[in-house]
């Protein structure tokens, strides 16, 4: 395990307050998107592309990339962000976002965007393709790791706990997922929806090693995520405890952020709120 200094700690904390600061920009232009579970998913999102995803932007395509489900494909205005960040299409796309003839669409795209590894919009099927996909790395002796992101309101649809099942069934340790575990979801609080607790011992029983952390530490995050590469005989779950709307104070924890856009002045107050203490330009 590799340590991570303070100043890059920082260096991604203020990565992740951008993409929220990006994501709320793209959502509020476009009329339409999900702040809440893009907010709740940005330090996630940093670490996974700005310091452990093995990728080259300039060949997508590339062989050995390490492969990333955004399972929750709802978010995708974060991915986006973080993906234009890395240099996989140039940031102006992001004024484009949803337009009728722009390769970024609500919900990614494996055909229309460069680095997109799954199409997503139905909820669930990131982890039974992400156990696929670490059967295939291991069936052609790839050494890329497969990770997934996954929504806490998601894992109530039976098809997660399918991939989950094949996934231990065929121990395979090069596939990490990370559940987004904010408790809130289009209509409510999770726990009161459809409770998901024991929700640890559910994932272990399943023969997952779990971890779980804070979702917005970076150095948790960073740390879980080299944990998971240590393990040799089965799939990893990373259960990061979110805060959904992460950064608006209005937003956070309120459902009726799932999937709203802030008006004139609410747009304005989210702005000071993300940008207070940094250094982001316009």
């Amino acid at each position: 395990m590799s340590y991570l200094c303070e100043s890059r700690i920082l260096e991604l904390e203020e990565i992740a307050r951008q993409l929220r600061i990006e994501s709320i920009k793209m959502i509020y232009k476009r009329g339409s998107g999900h702040p809440g579970g893009a907010l709740s998913a940005a330090e996630i999102i940093a670490v996974l592309f700005f310091d452990t995803l093995n990728l080259d932007p300039k060949n997508p395509k590339w062989e050995d990339r390490d492969r990333f489900f955004l399972s929750k494909g709802h978010a995708s205005a974060v991915l986006y962000a973080a993906m234009s960040k890395r240099g996989f299409f140039p940031e102006e796309d992001l004024t484009h976002w949803g337009e009728l003839d722009c390769h970024l669409q609500g919900h990614p795209d494996r055909v229309k965007t460069p680095g997109i590894e799954m199409s997503a919009g139905p909820l669930g099927h990131g982890l039974a393709v992400g156990a696929g996909n670490a059967m295939a790395a291991r069936k052609t002796g790839k050494k890329y790791r497969t990770y997934v992101l996954l929504g806490d309101g998601e894992i109530q649809a039976g098809i997660v706990w399918e991939g989950a099942n094949v996934a231990a069934k065929y121990h395979l340790n090069n596939l990490t997922a990370i559940l987004d575990y904010n408790d809130v979801q289009l209509d409510g609080a999770v726990h009161d929806i459809m409770p998901l607790d024991p929700l640890a011992d559910k994932w272990r029983a399943f023969n997952w090693h779990v971890i779980e952390i804070n979702g917005h530490n970076i150095r948790q995050i960073r740390e879980a995520l080299d944990t998971a590469g240590e393990i040799h005989n089965q799939p990893t779950i990373i259960i990061a405890h979110t805060t959904k709307g992460k950064g608006i104070s209005y937003m956070e924890n309120d459902a009726r952020w799932h999937g709203a856009v802030p008006k004139p002045d609410q747009y304005e107050q989210a702005l000071v709120e993300l940008k207070r203490g940094g250094n982001y330009d316009e």
